[in-house]
C-alpha cells in the first residue's frame, strides 16, 4: 500500500493493526529504557556503600603470608600460603580456629 508521507491529509489512514504496533513498540522502548536505568542506580548504590571494617593490622602465626580474606558477622578468616585457614575473632582478633587444607 502506497501512503504519501502527508499521512491522514492526502486520503491515508492509518490501520488499526500498525497504530497498535507502533504503541506497543514505544511502550516497550519506554519500559526497557526504565529498566535499563534502574539497573545503572542499582550497580551505582551497591559500589557506594560503605566497606566493612577491617582490622588494622593482623600477626599471622609462623610467619605465614595471606593468600585471601572473608569475614563473617563476628569472625573473620584469613587463608595462608601453607594451604591454612585461619579464624579470628572479630572482637578480640584473637585466633579461634585453624583449618588445614589437604
Amino acid at each position: 500500500m502506497d501512503h504519501p508521507d502527508g499521512g491522514e491529509e492526502n486520503g491515508w489512514t492509518e490501520p488499526a493493526n500498525l497504530r497498535f504496533l507502533r504503541r506497543l513498540v514505544t511502550v516497550l522502548t519506554a519500559v526497557m529504557i526504565g529498566g535499563v536505568i534502574l539497573i545503572i542506580a542499582l550497580i551505582v548504590m551497591r559500589f557506594n556503600a560503605p566497606a566493612p571494617d577491617l582490622p588494622d593490622q593482623l600477626t599471622l602465626p609462623g610467619g605465614a603470608s595471606a593468600v585471601s580474606f572473608t569475614q563473617g558477622p563476628d569472625w573473620y578468616a584469613v587463608v595462608t600460603d601453607a594451604d591454612e585457614i585461619l579464624i579470628f575473632d572479630r572482637v578480640t582478633g584473637q585466633l579461634k580456629q585453624t583449618v588445614t587444607i589437604d
